[in-house]
Formats: structure tokens, sequence, C-alpha cells
């Protein structure tokens, strides 16, 4: 089923119309103002992609990756994990998260291990 947006002339909203076929005519009008006054919108839409095109990418964005950085490294963990999905596993974004606090936790704390690596 299709969905199409426009935008209101007459009060500026967006407007969303879902349509059975492709085929079907639409004439829309605003829920909020009545309005027929209406300017289609481009909408979002998906490409899917290989898992190998996925892994490609985020070897691409691992080259600007500063690993002595853990709020850059927890970036990049985040983007890993979306692409991944369920199986990067069920504590991953509990780790993405004290990887990302460990910088303020340990100045918090006073905890400072020189820079050795935790992981």
């Amino acid at each position: 089923m299709p969905i199409y947006e426009y935008r209101c002339g007459g009060c500026g909203k967006k407007v969303t119309v879902l349509t059975l076929r492709v085929s079907e005519k639409v004439s829309a009008t605003c829920d909020r103002c009545g309005s027929g006054d209406l300017r289609r919108l481009m909408s979002r839409f998906a490409m899917v992609r290989s898992d190998d095109a996925r892994m490609d990418g985020l070897g691409d964005d691992a080259a600007g990756l500063d690993e002595n950085d853990p709020k850059s490294v927890a970036r990049w963990m985040r983007k890993m994990g979306k692409e991944l999905g369920e199986d990067a596993g069920e504590d991953f974004d509990e780790m993405v998260d004290e990887l990302e606090a460990g910088d303020e936790a340990d100045e918090a704390t006073g905890d400072d291990t020189g820079g050795e690596d935790d992981l």
C-alpha cells in the first residue's frame, strides 16, 4: 500500500494519505484545515543492502575511528550494533554505555589507569 505525503498550502502541516493501490487516484484534503491546496512531498525510503555491503560500510567508518577516544569508539560500536541487529547480543547497549561513560566515570571517581586499555 503506497503512502503519499503532502504539504498543505493553507496551514503548512504535513498530510499523509494511505492508498490501497498505486493506480488509485488520490484526491487528498488537509485533515486540519480541509484545504485541497496540497503539494506532494518526496517521501523517505529504505534501500536494502547485502550483508557484505553493510560490513564494508562499517569498515569504511572505522577508518576515521580514534581508538584513544572512548566516545568515538562508542559511536562506531552503536552504528555497528544497528547494522548487526539482534546478533549483537542483549548486553551490547549496556556495554557501549559503560564505554562511553568510562572517561567521565573515571574522572568522577579519580580512577585513572594511566591510559591502559580495559578491553
